[in-house]
C-alpha cells in the first residue's frame, strides 16, 4: 500500500480543519471539547505530513558517493569495535522463521506503531500529547534533512557479505534490489529507530504503569531488525540519540520562552479595575 501523497494529506488538514468550525459551532459539550481537539491535532499531523512530502522533492539530494559513505560508516564502525550487521543478519538467515518475522516486523509496524502510540497519548495521556507531538515532528524534520545526503544501506554492499533480507521472502518495501537506487539511498539517519525511540521513550516517560519498561522492547527490537534485515547501519540507529536529546531541547525552550511570553502580557487584576 502506497503512503499518502502531499495533496492527499493535505486535503485531509483541510477537511479536518473545517471539522474543527463544525464542532465548535455545535452546542458545548465534554465531547465537542474531545471532537475539537482531535480535530486540530490532525490538521496539525496532517498538515507536517504533508510538509515531510513536499520536502522530500526539494532538489537537495545529494547521490554521489552514496556508497562510499556506506563504506566508510562500515569501516568507522569497525575502528570502534561495534559488531558487524552480519551477525544479526547471519543468525536471522540460520533460524528462516525469524527472519521472516524480522521482515514482517520492519515493513509492518513502523507506522502503526505510532498511531497506536499517539491515539493512546490522545485518549489516556493527554497532557503529554503536544510535547511528544512536537518531539516527533523535530525529529523526523532532523532525519529528513540529514537524509538530503545520501547513504548507502548495507543490502547495496554485497561485497561486505550483506544482503536484503526481506527480499528473499518477497516482503522488500523497496522493489527488486537494484532497481529504484536513487530513492533508496537514504540510511543516514533511520526513521524506523527514530519513530520507534518516540514511541518506547514516549511511553515510558508518559505513563505510571509498572509495564511501561516494556516499551523499551520496540525500541531495541527495531534496532536490531533493521541492522539484521540489511537496511540500516549501526550508526543510522545510535545518531537518533543526541537529535532526540536536541529535539527535547528545542522544545523545552520554546516551551519556556511561551510561558514567559504569557505571563509578561496577561493582564495583570489592577488592570480590570481600570
Amino acid at each position: 500500500m502506497p503512503w499518502p501523497t502531499w495533496q492527499q494529506s493535505a486535503i485531509a488538514a483541510v477537511f479536518f480543519a473545517v471539522l474543527i468550525m463544525v464542532f465548535r459551532r455545535a452546542r458545548p459539550t465534554m465531547l465537542t471539547k474531545s471532537l475539537v481537539q482531535a480535530a486540530t491535532e490532525m490538521t496539525i499531523i496532517s498538515g507536517l505530513y504533508s510538509i515531510w512530502r513536499m520536502a522530500r522533492k526539494l532538489p537537495l539530494v545529494h547521490t554521489d558517493g552514496a556508497l562510499d559513505r556506506g563504506r566508510s560508516i562500515a569501516e568507522w564502525q569497525d575502528r570502534f569495535f561495534l559488531p558487524s550487521e552480519l551477525t544479526v543478519q547471519e543468525f536471522l538467515i540460520n533460524n528462516d522463521w525469524l527472519g521472516r518475522l524480522a521482515s514482517l516486523y520492519y515493513i509492518g509496524l513502523h507506522v502503526p506503531a505510532l498511531w497506536v502510540f499517539l491515539v493512546w497519548l490522545f485518549i489516556r495521556q493527554r497532557h503529554a500529547f503536544s510535547q511528544w507531538r512536537n518531539l516527533l515532528a523535530i525529529l523526523t524534520a532532523f532525519c529528513l534533512f540529514i537524509r538530503f545526503v545520501r547513504v548507502a544501506p548495507p543490502r547495496f554492499l554485497p561485497e561486505l557479505g550483506f544482503i536484503d533480507l526481506p527480499a528473499i521472502y518477497d516482503l522488500s518495501p523497496y522493489g527488486v534490489v537494484g532497481t529504484g537506487v536513487s530513492q533508496q539511498f537514504a540510511a543516514m539517519p533511520s526513521i524506523h529507530v527514530a519513530w520507534a525511540a518516540i514511541v518506547s521513550i514516549g511511553t515510558v516517560a508518559a505513563s505510571t504503569s509498572k509495564w511501561r519498561w516494556l516499551a523499551l522492547l520496540h525500541l531495541i527490537i527495531t534496532v536490531v531488525i533493521v541492522a539484521g534485515t540489511g537496511h540500516h547501519w549501526w550508526a543510522d540507529g545510535l545518531i537518533i540519540a543526541p537529535l532526540l536529546a536536541a529535539a527535547l531541547a528545542i522544545d523545552t525552550h520554546q516551551r519556556r520562552l511561551v510561558a514567559r511570553l504569557v505571563e509578561r502580557y496577561r493582564p495583570s487584576p489592577d488592570s480590570a479595575l481600570i
